[in-house]
């Protein structure tokens, strides 16, 4: 079974660098450091690890099928659930008596709901690993550097661009951080939101952006070795393991699907959609989910991977034009009279029809049998805006695509989500022209939501791995991910699934690496997107809608100024600390504006607006700081008698 319980981490920060026990503690000593909400002293010099993370933009410069056996649920260690800002301190039972930290952790239970009614909900707690790796090393001369201290940078010097994420072990050290900048006009056609559409709410209360975990650890739990998946919403592996938050259902694993293997040469179901079973099929189909998917009332993803066949006949070409040709076969062999062209538009129209039956309908029990998943085909919609090493790339997808995709309305229209597909090349390992690939698949997505007329447009969640498709030994760098997940999150994507393959991690090496990665690299900035995207939404939208670019082309990214916030790593836990800047709002406001989710208004706040949400949530924290610590020194109290 799917277990929905959130945690959340609470951190008590002391108005000193010293361990104070809890007894000594006075009310004077926080009165004296009014703390903010987001739950931080942002110069707290903790002998625990901490990192510095931005907020301003980031264009970095320099910087790929399943096994594994770990049934997994929304992950307990994820970022936390909305109840502050940061390392808010709510109902802790007690302190610690001889650790430098002072975190404990919260169920939903415990931790009481903010009273505040504008400013809806707190910017959660972040439970991050700070970031050692080496800064990525200049492309070419030609890319000019911002800082030589930035360990992302690749456009020119007035792109805002922050070294993020710097490790510090064990000694604090300095860390190198840039003064934001002034914007700059893109040198693009401007690309500016007319008008959003609102979009159904978010799988989870106040996160805007979620990260979900879908890669096997059969062969690294078989050598001990551990991963971090903390900073992660959801966890799941891409096993047959029944009851996870992503059940991602491969071909042979829902209903009966129609197709070729060519390797073999075998037909499988019919071979092609005209000659399936839809009857039979969906009946496979409801018994395949009361397997994967028991619960009937937890949420999650559903993610159908059938990758044989394309629903549109002009878009089976290469490997997949045996689908046409044994189409036209079926056709003349029923009806030898016909010529091959009246054939293949007959075969056309019939393989049409039957792949939009075929694939509707399993959407179509899905939504109605676990309706609180979120149902849709990986890879949909397509881009093909391949071609990034030509001279004038811009990442557009064609209009010929745009007109196919728009012939595919019954698939949106029958679609609860969409999962298109933003895996890199080693081509574009930190290549500016990889956010420009994403940016346009991306927005394409947005676009085909919005074409059902319904309520709301259908969320979107990018596939990304952590490897290169073609060289899957090596990682992503920072800049890599700057240009996925960061730029998916800026553009107004729901969320990002990393998913692997069992080959990307098969033996003792690879899991170390992996491990590593997680550590250094990979959980760092997901915690500082999740927590960017989430504080923007809770400001700026009023917690009611997701932050989205006003110019989708700028290089504005959606990350916390490292100037206002510390991530911090404590007893393997992962805390981000601070509170942003009246600065830093206004910032927010100039760069992105909002799509509200269904129902609800989250018009931009005024600077006027963001000013006194800012200044309540300061006096409120500092008040609920004051109860909560006095609370904790009386059930201290009472155990230490009992």
């Amino acid at each position: 079974m799917v277990s929905i319980t959130q945690r959340s981490r609470s951190c008590v920060l002391l108005p000193t660098r010293s361990v104070i026990p809890p007894r000594p503690l006075l009310l004077f000593a926080v009165v004296t450091t009014l703390v903010w909400p987001v739950g931080a002293v942002t110069d707290l010099k903790d002998k625990s690890t901490s990192a510095a993370m931005p907020l301003t933009d980031q264009t970095p410069h320099r910087a790929a099928h399943q096994t594994s056996t770990k049934s997994s649920s929304l992950n307990p260690n994820s970022v936390s659930h909305p109840v502050s800002h940061a390392c808010l301190l709510q109902h802790i039972k007690h302190f610690p008596k001889s650790r430098p930290d002072l975190c404990k952790h919260l169920t939903l239970k415990t931790v009481a709901s903010p009273p505040q009614k504008h400013l809806r909900s707190h910017l959660s707690k972040a439970t991050l690993p700070p970031h050692p790796a080496q800064p990525p090393k200049p492309r070419s001369a030609t890319s000019p550097l911002l800082s030589k201290h930035s360990p992302l940078s690749n456009s020119s010097q007035e792109l805002l661009t922050s070294s993020f994420l710097k490790t510090v072990e064990t000694k604090p050290s300095p860390v190198p951080l840039l003064k934001p900048s002034m914007d700059r006009t893109d040198a693009r056609p401007p690309g500016l939101l007319q008008s959003l559409p609102q979009t159904v709410a978010p799988l989870f209360e106040h996160h805007p952006f979620i990260v979900t975990w879908n890669i096997p650890d059969l062969v690294c739990n078989k050598y001990n070795i551990s991963l971090d998946t903390s900073p992660f919403m959801g966890v799941a592996t891409p096993a047959k393991v029944p009851g996870q938050f992503l059940s991602l259902f491969y071909l042979d694993r829902l209903g009966l699907y129609p197709h070729v293997d060519l390797a073999r040469g075998k037909q499988f179901y019919g071979g092609v959609p005209q000659k399936g079973n839809l009857k039979a099929s969906v009946n496979k189909a409801r018994a395949d989910i009361n397997y994967y998917i028991p619960s009937k009332t937890t949420p999650g993803l559903a993610v159908i991977d059938w990758e044989e066949w394309r629903p549109l006949w002009d878009r089976n070409w290469g490997s997949k034009r045996i689908y046409q040709t044994l189409s036209v076969a079926r056709v003349l062999k029923s009806n030898g009279s016909l010529t091959l062209q009246q054939a293949t538009e007959q075969a056309k129209q019939q393989f049409q029809m039957a792949a939009r039956g075929l694939m509707s309908g399993m959407l179509a029990v899905g939504r109605d049998m676990r309706p609180n998943y979120l149902w849709g085909f990986y890879l949909f919609p397509s881009c093909y805006n391949y071609g990034w090493m030509e001279p004038h790339y811009t990442g557009r997808c064609s209009k010929e695509v745009r007109r196919q995709n728009d012939e595919l309305l019954w698939l949106w229209e029958s679609s609860t989500a969409l999962y298109p597909s933003v895996y890199l090349q080693v081509s574009l390992a930190d290549n500016p022209r990889a956010a420009l690939m994403v940016r346009n698949r991306v927005r394409e997505a947005l676009r085909v939501s919005t074409l059902p007329r319904r309520g709301g447009s259908a969320p979107v969640f990018v596939y990304t791995r952590p490897v290169f498709v073609d060289q899957n030994r090596r990682f992503l760098s920072q800049g890599d991910l700057v240009h996925t997940v960061g730029e998916s999150a800026a553009v107004g994507a729901a969320g990002a699934v990393l998913w692997g393959a069992s080959a990307d991690y098969d033996d003792q090496a690879s899991c170390k690496a992996l491990s590593s990665y997680l550590s250094s690299t990979l959980n760092p900035y997901i915690a500082n997107v999740s927590m960017a995207a989430q504080l923007c939404s809770n400001f700026l939208c009023r917690g009611n809608g997701r932050c989205i670019r006003k110019n989708y082309n700028s290089i504005h990214y959606l990350h916390l100024n490292p100037d206002s916030f510390r991530l911090m790593r404590v007893q393997g836990r992962y805390l981000v600390l601070g509170r942003p800047t009246f600065t830093d709002l206004k910032t927010l406001r100039r760069r992105f504006t909002c799509q509200c989710y269904k129902g609800t208004d989250c018009t931009p706040r005024t600077p006027r607006e963001l000013f006194k949400a800012l200044t309540y949530s300061v006096k409120k924290g500092f008040h609920q700081k004051v109860s909560s610590l006095n609370k904790s020194m009386s059930e201290d109290d009472v155990e230490t008698k009992v």
